[in-house]
């Protein structure tokens, strides 16, 4: 049997030991990658552009364990001679390496697609997928939450920060997996069958990876192949019931819709403050069941967790439960103990009457206009990589609550010209320096435009690797200079 026809089977009982594997990118999901497949017995040559000191301690200990590793620039340029598989999820199509795997016919698989291989045929658990432009994380968060309060031992894992590769070589066993998805992760996903799978919305973002949204979202649809029971869609945006009419899913597999409405047949949705299933009961024709009330959906410190958008994950985190066979009563308890995590509109603190709020985790407009509506009179602090995205219709969109915006990061004069087409009147400091320090600066900046009642909202629409290590670490930075900033403390920004 030739190696591309071996591939097509390969899973955990195979002999990886006749495969070279190259795995590109050693992030936290790569270098798990890197580490079953050398337990697995392949031949892994690990490759990185970086040269960070945390990636130097990754490369000491994959060459302890037996892998060829290269890094720093260049090194992902070339695709090694007698590469049998490419393990990635960073890299886009259209970069050199993948642009040669392609020619030569060498297959491409995201961590999530190599770790379904190698946990079967031993070690098979069930998945929920979540994807979906906006609120993945937390809908990941409370479905793990609602999995846990029914007693079933599980993990929020993928995209979320734990690889899958994790759970292949964790000795303890799991009874279901709560997994995140990015469309970066599904575009190389060929096997995955899901359990049950949710889109939770569909908007602009990386299309500087993807090259069109029609391509995105094709790959975010990739998340209802083979689905077994239930693909969850969002009624208010019907793209993502197209995905789920287009889906070549498992005979049997039910389209289970979620709503802020009152749900139809099918559906989960509210009836007034109440949370509810009319889709996983067997009298949904004349009845539906309580899951929770909008009270028992946590709120973060700020108040936010009982937004809308936040209710809407919570069905669609429900949805997914409930497919599992999880009780009614423990998606309630789930949802009581799950708790928003930090960098989503999180107040970091208040000086001189002005309320300083942390949503580093807005990383396109759609998500920072979630943050933006909740707010009367705000001071936007904005910026980053943007994605090749526009920010016309969230600058149009709120302009009347903008007290000013102050920019910063790689992109920040896409924002700019956004807010000067149609904000002119909006008060705009630009913060030309790209070091982490320039934080301290962007949040002075802000204290100068800042009027006793207003909010400076930190919700940049953008990504943060122009000048952070992730949107956390952006967070931390701007939550470090408000806690510095004095009641009479300068301006920044020229």
């Amino acid at each position: 049997m030739n190696m591309i026809d071996w591939l097509a089977t390969a899973d955990g009982s195979s002999d990886w030991s006749r495969a070279h594997v190259v795995v590109a990118g050693i992030g936290v999901a790569g270098f798990a990658a890197a580490d079953g497949l050398l337990e697995f017995g392949a031949r892994v040559t690990a490759l990185d552009s970086g040269t960070s000191d945390q990636l130097r301690e990754r490369v000491t200990l994959l060459e302890t364990l037996g892998a060829t590793v290269r890094i720093g620039p260049g090194s992902t340029d070339t695709l090694p001679a007698d590469a049998d598989l490419v393990i990635t999820t960073g890299l886009p199509p259209h970069q050199s390496m993948m642009i040669e795997a392609a020619a030569r016919g060498v297959p491409v698989w995201s961590e999530p697609e190599l770790a379904w291989r190698l946990m079967h045929p031993r070690k098979p658990v069930p998945w929920l997928g979540i994807t979906g432009t906006n609120g993945k994380t937390t809908t990941t968060e409370m479905l793990a939450s609602m999995l846990t309060a029914a007693g079933l031992r599980t993990a929020a894992v993928g995209n979320i920060g734990r690889p899958l590769m994790e759970i292949v070589l964790d000795p303890q066993p799991y009874d279901v997996l709560a997994v995140e998805l990015s469309a970066q992760q599904l575009h190389r996903m060929h096997t995955v069958s899901l359990h049950s799978a949710a889109v939770l919305n569909l908007h602009p973002d990386h299309l500087e990876w993807h090259g069109t949204l029609e391509q995105y979202a094709a790959d975010k649809a990739r998340i209802y192949e083979r689905v077994q029971q239930a693909c969850v869609y969002n009624v208010a945006e019907e793209s993502t019931r197209r995905m789920v009419e287009d889906a070549e899913v498992i005979e049997g597999a039910r389209a289970i819709g979620f709503t802020l409405g009152v749900p139809k047949v099918a559906m989960v949705g509210l009836v007034e403050d109440i949370l509810v299933d009319r889709a996983f009961i067997e009298q949904r024709q004349t009845s539906a069941v309580e899951l929770a009330t909008i009270a028992d959906v946590a709120p973060d410190e700020s108040g936010a967790g009982s937004a809308a958008h936040n209710v809407s994950n919570a069905l669609a985190a429900a949805a997914l439960a409930r497919s599992f066979g999880v009780r009614p009563t423990a998606v309630r308890d789930g949802l009581r103990a799950m708790r928003v995590g930090g960098h989503r509109i999180q107040t970091v603190g208040i000086v001189d009457d002005v309320r300083y709020v942390d949503d580093s985790k807005a990383t396109n407009p759609h998500a920072a206009q979630a943050s933006l509506a909740a707010f009367d009179s705000v001071v936007w602090v904005a910026g980053g990589q943007a994605k090749g995205v526009s920010f016309d219709d969230l600058v149009i969109a709120n302009r009347e609550r903008l007290r000013g915006a102050v920019l910063l990061g790689v992109d920040r004069d896409l924002i700019g010209q956004a807010l000067a087409r149609h904000a002119p009147e909006v008060p705009v400091i630009s913060v030309a320096d790209t070091e982490t320090s320039a934080m301290a600066r962007v949040v002075g900046a802000a204290a100068s435009l800042a009027r006793p009642g207003d909010v400076v909202l930190l919700a940049p629409a953008c990504a943060s690797r122009d000048m952070y290590i992730d949107y956390a670490e952006r967070g931390d930075a701007f939550a470090a200079a408000v806690g510095n900033l004095q009641s009479s403390g300068p301006a920044g920004g020229e």
